[in-house]
């Protein structure tokens, strides 16, 4: 299993992180708030909704953050033709990673056929277009076994990342209420064991603070889903992680998150 030991620098921490731009009520004005945040703290990308695409790719132009877009999201359930039009309209208009949620009841069924052919198509026509995918499992609704298969045949398909979650995969308990797990330490162990070393992890769900993020780094993770953003980063600085730093910010410059949603 890979892991990483060494002590990161804020830069590091920062190019971990998706900033989490997906929930369903965030207006223009906010998610404008949201590219503004990435970009001050040096994030990996923003994950955005398909028709946020273009507004994203032009408020971060200039920067080092990127544009990721979901496709199937939250569900997974839409024909595959449907991911792939997502995917390659997403990528025209300036996305360069693709986060594609598979198919679970397919998953549950047991039909590994489907699954296969759709993420050889989803990560060919991402590999086409010059954008790399992502593939969510929704590891609440999966059991050990579930995982394992899918870790190999995305590791068959050559895909750039396995990724827990949506932050959406609500599980309904037995009192009724509905929640999750996210990405929990067992399951992060187990993707790691089972997907090839050119597999790289994203953990979604739960890492909302800088000691959740280097535990999960710890644990051979080198991306992260999150809306706590500022609050990681801002640790980072404040505990005097090495440099280099994303200009502009100083010791206690904290802002906060926008997107925040029980999910991530």
């Amino acid at each position: 299993m890979t892991t990483t030991s060494e002590t990161p620098s804020v830069t590091d921490i920062a190019r971990m992180i998706d900033h989490s731009l997906l929930h369903p009520t965030l207006t223009p004005a906010q998610l404008q708030e949201g590219y503004a945040l990435a970009a001050k703290y040096g994030c990996a990308t923003v994950c955005v909704q398909p028709m946020s695409v273009v507004a994203a790719k032009a408020a971060l132009a200039g920067s080092d953050t990127a544009v990721c877009a979901v496709a199937g999201f939250p569900q997974g359930a839409n024909y595959l033709e449907t991911k792939v039009a997502e995917a390659e309209r997403s990528i025209a208009e300036g996305a360069t990673e693709i986060d594609v949620v598979i198919n679970a009841g397919l998953t549950l069924g047991g039909h590994w056929d489907l699954i296969q052919r759709e993420l050889e198509v989803m990560n060919a026509t991402c590999l086409r277009d010059g954008a790399i995918l992502k593939v969510i499992f929704e590891n609440d609704f999966l059991q050990e076994d579930h995982i394992i298969k899918l870790c190999q045949l995305c590791t068959a398909a050559e895909v750039a990342f396995v990724k827990t979650s949506t932050g959406y995969g609500m599980v309904k308990q037995p009192d009724g209420s509905y929640g999750y797990l996210g990405a929990t330490h067992a399951h992060l162990k187990l993707m790691r064991e089972h997907s090839g070393p050119q597999v790289q992890i994203k953990a979604a769900g739960g890492v909302r603070t800088l000691d959740d993020t280097l535990a999960v780094r710890a644990l051979g993770v080198t991306r992260i889903g999150a809306t706590a953003t500022a609050a990681i980063v801002q640790a980072a600085i404040d505990r005097g992680m090495p440099g280099p730093i994303p200009p502009g910010l100083t010791s206690g410059d904290s802002t906060p998150s926008v997107g925040e949603t029980p999910g991530y």
